[in-house]
């Protein structure tokens, strides 16, 4: 069995459910012992473990934040039923290309705190709190499903920005790949799509589903309807992505006409531009229909992210070392994306067979996985 293999396999039952995929929340059971596995890989390589106040664990080969440090690493937390190799492959890849540094190289291995925004709905919280992306009183007052604000969940009001952050000479994450881009085991990002998230209210009149004419209803479901299918049409005229993967009806009776109804629009786009009229074409067709329907939308933007170029010069040095890796945009966001705006960042993409991400069929080789490390270890020893 391999190394990767061997270690792999202390993580892989950790937060499984029986779909298959992981519930591995941000600090919640299965993602605290994730935590704790990392620490405890971090002893075992006699590597100094920080917290930086905001849900963000580093383990450092040297002084925490010396300058010229090489940052890796990546996310333990998952969405809901989402596959195992998206994040915690970035964080076991990256124990195991320390392993075959020499010991006085300076690197910290991190993992971020709500990657995914499964908890808490906002995406990258603990990196766009440790770079002052967001301001920490909202950020520790964004809720679960159950209620809990992340600062309860923190144990702490977040602490915010860390300027040594610009001490820190690069950053690689390595990442699953996420679509069919990559014919060979290891590839090298170049951009990120602007993507973001908008909440759409959808307010009716809640009434009765047997005695109310279909005349007199004023009902938020039916504008809801039309709007998801609006955005899957917008979103393919203009090349772009649109998804509504998350949904609440009030009061969420089969019997009842429900009085509001709640969608989050996920949409992504090459540039910025056609993000922006994706956007502004969903939510004029939606505002359309609701005046026709008898309700009432209002949208608000959770987070958006503008288009993230990585560092062209390092991308370039990565891919030469790597013998002449691809070089390939992705649609998806991480946490790399928000670090480059203070840090000559890059990312490494393992091959993904099938492309299916964010699903129990997520999946890389052995074989690859190792070409993955292998890629980080050569990265991190030529940027050290």
């Amino acid at each position: 069995m391999s190394e990767f293999a061997k270690l792999w396999a202390e993580i892989a039952p950790i937060g499984r459910a029986e779909s298959g995929g992981y519930l591995r929340y941000a600090l919640t059971t299965p993602e605290l012992t994730l935590r704790d596995w990392f620490r405890a890989q971090a002893a075992r390589r006699d590597m100094t473990v920080t917290e930086d106040g905001n849900g963000n664990l580093f383990a450092w080969r040297g002084e925490p934040w010396a300058p010229g440090t090489v940052l890796t690493g990546s996310h333990f937390d998952s969405v809901p039923h989402g596959g195992g190799y998206d994040g915690p492959l970035g964080i076991v890849s990256a124990f195991l290309a320390a392993d075959r540094l020499d010991p006085d190289r300076k690197i910290a291995i991190a993992a971020f705190a709500e990657e995914e925004g499964g908890r808490f709905g906002v995406p990258c919280l603990g990196s766009r709190l440790l770079t002052g992306a967001i301001d920490p009183d909202r950020a520790a007052a964004l809720t679960d499903h159950d209620g809990i604000t992340f600062g309860a969940a923190l144990g702490r009001r977040p602490a915010g920005a860390l300027p040594e952050i610009g001490q820190l000479a690069a950053v690689i994450e390595l990442h699953i790949e996420q679509g069919r881009a990559l014919a060979v085991p290891v590839g090298v990002a170049s951009a990120i799509w602007p993507h973001g998230r908008w909440r759409m209210d959808f307010a009716g009149v809640g009434d009765h589903a047997g005695t109310t004419r279909m005349t007199d209803r004023r009902d938020p479901m039916l504008t809801f309807a039309f709007t998801v299918l609006a955005a899957n049409k917008e979103a393919r005229l203009a090349g772009a992505h649109a998804t509504v993967g998350r949904v609440q009806a009030e009061p969420n009776a089969t019997n009842a006409i429900p009085s509001l109804v709640r969608g989050w629009l996920d949409a992504r786009a090459a540039d910025t531009a056609t993000l922006d009229r994706l956007v502004d074409a969903v939510v004029k067709k939606a505002t359309e229909r609701a005046g026709r329907d008898g309700t009432e939308l209002t949208v608000t933007p959770e987070s958006v992210t503008g288009e993230v170029a990585f560092d062209e010069g390092l991308a370039q040095r990565l891919a030469g070392k790597l013998q002449g890796a691809p070089i390939l945009p992705t649609g998806a966001g991480h946490d790399a994306g928000v670090l480059s705006a203070h840090v000559p960042t890059a990312m490494l993409f393992v091959r993904n067979p099938t492309g299916v991400s964010h699903s129990p069929a997520e999946h890389a080789t052995d074989a690859d996985c190792e070409a993955g490390i292998e890629a980080l270890a050569t990265v991190l020893e030529d940027l050290t």
